[in-house]
């Protein structure tokens, strides 16, 4: 349960970045990466960013970790000015970054560990006992005495989660930590975080990510974000709760055609996906009501299409960025990409 304060507090938070034009020497247009957002987050709490590839969750975590500055608006970590007192600010907090390449390559998982915990004045027996802790729980412990340069990508990233834990930070960001590790990996972090939190009370952890489970599995609250704005903030089951008055359904069918231009003329339809596979196409549907499924069957039969399986489920946090958005998160990463 989160403490009485907060520990992180925006207001107005913008960031805007200037990019040279290809087509045109000399000249530069703006890409608005953050656009007033407003966010507290308590002392305690385990507080999650979720949006797709480009929505701003990074450039957040970069502010708030005195990385970057902001172009308009105050942030503050533990009450402290992130623009003003930088460096009061990092010695108060943690980072963990998905994919980020770091450590000496020449230095071992456990001398790099060992070197990070002198930074911060950590005791030697104290960090002896933290790295040894720290690995097993990573699964590094059998290579602890390996060069990191001779790390694949996925153990670099577990050495870069254990060096975000090793400090024990006041306020810990986690941005996209279990990115491009194996299933079980994942889930042993997820695991972790959250048992670490339970024994630290007095900590804060906020965490990106654009995986829909990890974010209802493990956040207090979730901010839900798309090309830097906050488009809703709750916890998960009551960002579920809030499509309780309309209709999920994910349907398989099988035809030619547009399905999709059906679909956004059909009555009844608020929000919808449509995934082609190899053959059948899935649909995910938010509809107004249940009477709105009969309409959509009917246009779906009169074009051709032969329903294959029909599935009405609970709303997961994936509709939720579906009604707030209009769009999939695979379909957001894909114009990240494209931008």
């Amino acid at each position: 349960m989160a403490l009485q304060g907060f520990s992180i507090e925006t207001q107005d938070l913008t960031r805007v970045f200037r990019v040279k034009r290809r087509e045109a020497r000399g000249q530069s247009r703006e890409i608005v990466a953050l656009d007033r957002v407003t966010l507290t987050v308590r002392r305690g709490e385990l507080f999650g960013v979720l949006g797709p590839n480009g929505a701003g969750k990074t450039t957040l975590i970069k502010i708030l970790a005195t990385l970057l500055s902001p172009t308009s608006g105050t942030a503050r970590v533990l009450g402290i000015d992130v623009a003003q007192n930088p460096w009061e600010v990092r010695r108060r907090i943690g980072m963990v970054s998905g994919g980020e390449s770091s450590g000496y390559g020449l230095l071992t998982v456990e001398e790099n560990l060992w070197m990070f915990a002198q930074f911060y004045g950590i005791p030697g027996r104290e960090a002896r006992r933290r790295i040894r802790e720290l690995l097993a729980i990573v699964g590094l412990a059998d290579r602890a005495r390996t060069k990191v340069y001779h790390l694949s990508s996925g153990m670099r990233q577990k050495m870069n989660f254990a060096r975000g834990f090793l400090t024990e930070p006041e306020v810990l960001f986690l941005d996209e930590p279990t990115i491009g590790l194996d299933v079980g990996t994942a889930r042993a972090l997820r695991t972790y975080i959250r048992e670490w939190l339970d024994e630290h009370p007095d900590r804060t952890i906020l965490l990106t990510t654009h995986y829909m489970h990890e974010a209802d599995e493990l956040c207090d609250r979730v901010a839900i974000i798309d090309r830097g704005r906050v488009l809703a903030c709750d916890a998960p089951a009551a960002l579920k709760r809030g499509l309780q008055g309309e209709a999920v359904f994910r349907l398989t069918v099988d035809g030619e055609g547009d399905l999709g231009a059906l679909l956004a003329n059909a009555h009844g339809v608020v929000r919808f996906t449509a995934e082609a596979r190899d053959g059948p196409t899935e649909l995910s549907l938010i509809l107004a009501d249940e009477g709105a499924l009969v309409p959509v069957l009917a246009a779906l039969q009169g074009a051709g299409a032969r329903l294959l399986s029909l599935e009405k489920r609970e709303p997961t946090l994936e509709d939720v960025f579906l009604r707030l958005v209009g769009r999939a998160l695979s379909e957001g990463e894909a114009d990240a990409a494209s931008r």
